[in-house]
């Protein structure tokens, strides 16, 4: 499995970077209020690529402490409810040691 993924990742490789061979000319991204950005082609998909899935990490990121912090009080539930059963499990053993 780990060749597969090895080969898996070398071939997109070598098309994506045969595609930034292919896309190095310069172009213009017009801007709002009339801000203009002037680059290779490449460069700026990957800019925006990059800021893209940043911003989809920043909008993740309170479901994801939400579910940690549930989790959390999960565990914390399942412990309180072990001790539990381990001490009633333990009481009859002690009064029948009493007699």
């Amino acid at each position: 499995m780990k060749i597969i993924s090895t080969v898996v990742g070398i071939v997109l490789f070598v098309l994506f970077f045969g595609f930034a061979l292919k896309n190095t000319q310069e172009v213009d991204l017009h801007l709002f209020l009339n801000y203009e950005l002037r680059g290779p082609l490449v460069l700026l998909l990957l800019a925006f690529f990059v800021a893209g899935a940043a911003l989809g990490v920043l909008a993740l990121t309170p479901s994801i402490v939400r579910q940690r912090r549930e989790a959390t009080r999960q565990k914390i539930t399942i412990a309180t409810l072990q001790s539990a059963a381990l001490q009633v499990n333990r009481a009859p053993d002690s009064v029948n040691a009493q007699q």
